[in-house]
């Protein structure tokens, strides 16, 4: 490979721009080719300063091998996400946050969380998982058209987050503009997102607004990986642990709050970024992942018939379009020492990001792994994650994936592009802003 095409490749992987059109698949390929782990520069890009670069982890094997070893790879040293805090004070923040601790800190907080997630709690909101897909999908079925992301798929996970953070219906708009503005930070649609009636909520939500930050003279919003650039979620955050401590119910948040482990309780300060974590993580994966797997079926249109001719296929249907469309495209950790990974050197300190999108598509563990295919079996993708810090949510993720692939195709049929889809500006989250789409309802 020239050096030039080697940098395009590099680029290619690392840009925000590139994910407007769609994951770099082939730059990924040759990148690969060359070994596992490969050493891609951070060029000042979008608004992003220059970094020191990272070491991208590219194969299956490896990727497990980081995502285990947090002793040698840590989440908490440098945070998980690509770009490092600004600040000393914003690293300082984010290490609060459980996505972004190592045991033994981690598994307290992941022990505290069990507590809550009795398997009672999350049956009952299984229970209306399929109930309200059904009823979002009904709501569209005699148009005829529509867009599959706003119009359908957005509300079941911020309805899910909504029961399982005890966040009132009325207040369910904020978990929406919060995701908005976390996760498309590099995408203009979304890094001011200010979709809310302030009118349509409660106390709450009055607590939130008044704290909301207010944009520069740039029109940009402060970062939302800082404590200040998300102050309106960590009051309402704040707000609410109050009132569930003194007015608990059987919601997974009083639950939460009175959970004890190894003889700890949960402070507000801590209850505060798991309110992030889920409102943001639990929110996008899936307002990602619905839609990218449908793309991905409406493109592969054998497959979508032999979906509805053998709808036995759809648990290995779900697990095919997550690892074909994972919605995290990367992770990142820290060297802790001096190491190596695959034969390559790596000093203590360095940035290494595991990319969920390259893992899954390894033809060392998955034949013709460019193929979708929803007969694949086994599928070991790792769009959940692997190892200490595997996704807490897979479960209910997996059940909102069923229940609207189901809906989707028992009621509307067989459902065809109508227009361009409009992918998520983002070198960590693989989305779509649009799909538009039309179908033929069964008669």
């Amino acid at each position: 490979m020239s050096t030039s095409s080697l940098e395009a490749d590099l680029l290619a992987l690392y840009a925000a721009d590139t994910y407007r059109t769609g994951a770099p698949h082939e730059a990924i390929d040759r990148l690969r080719s060359a070994g596992p782990v490969v050493r891609v520069p951070e060029p000042a890009l979008g608004g992003w300063p220059a970094g020191p670069g990272y070491w991208a982890v590219l194969s299956h094997a490896e990727t497990k091998e980081v995502l285990l070893d947090a002793a040698r790879f840590s989440s908490h040293l440098g945070g998980t996400q690509l770009r490092d805090p600004a600040r000393p004070e914003d690293l300082a923040f984010v290490r609060q946050m459980m996505l972004n601790q190592d045991p033994p800190e981690h598994t307290r907080l992941r022990g505290l969380l069990a507590k809550a997630f009795t398997p009672r709690a999350v049956a009952r909101i299984g229970d209306g998982i399929a109930d309200r897909a059904r009823q979002l999908v009904a709501a569209v079925a005699d148009r005829g058209s529509g867009d599959l992301v706003t119009d359908v798929v957005a509300d079941l996970p911020v309805a899910v987050l909504a029961e399982i953070l005890g966040v009132p219906e009325q207040d369910r708009g904020l978990l929406y503009d919060w995701s908005n503005r976390v996760i498309g930070y590099q995408d203009a649609d979304y890094a001011v997102s200010d979709t809310f009636d302030p009118d349509a909520g409660t106390d709450l939500a009055r607590v939130a607004l008044a704290n909301r930050p207010a944009p520069g003279p740039d029109g940009t919003l402060p970062d939302p990986r800082s404590r200040d650039g998300l102050a309106d979620l960590y009051a309402y955050a704040n707000a609410l642990a109050d009132h569930k401590r003194t007015a608990p119910g059987d919601d997974i948040v009083s639950l939460l709050l009175q959970a004890t482990y190894e003889d700890t309780t949960l402070s507000n300060a801590e209850f505060e970024t798991l309110f992030f974590l889920f409102a943001v993580a639990g929110n996008e994966t899936l307002r990602n992942g619905i839609p990218g797997g449908m793309l991905t079926l409406i493109e592969h249109p054998q497959q979508y018939a032999l979906l509805q001719e053998r709808p036995d296929l759809l648990g290995r249907a779900i697990e095919e379009m997550l690892r074909y469309w994972p919605p995290v495209i990367h992770f990142r950790r820290t060297a802790t020492a001096d190491t190596e990974l695959a034969g390559t050197p790596i000093a203590a300190g360095d940035k290494v990001a595991v990319y969920h999108l390259a893992a899954n598509r390894d033809p060392a563990v998955f034949d013709d792994p460019h193929r979708f295919d929803i007969t694949r079996d086994p599928n070991d993708h790792v769009s959940f994650g692997f190892g200490p810090h595997f996704c807490l949510g897979a479960h209910l993720a997996r059940l909102q994936m069923r229940a609207m692939v189901t809906e989707l195709l028992g009621q509307l049929g067989r459902i065809e592009l109508a227009g361009e889809a409009v992918r998520l500006q983002s070198n960590f989250q693989q989305g779509l802003k649009s799909l538009p789409v039309r179908w033929s309802t069964h008669g």
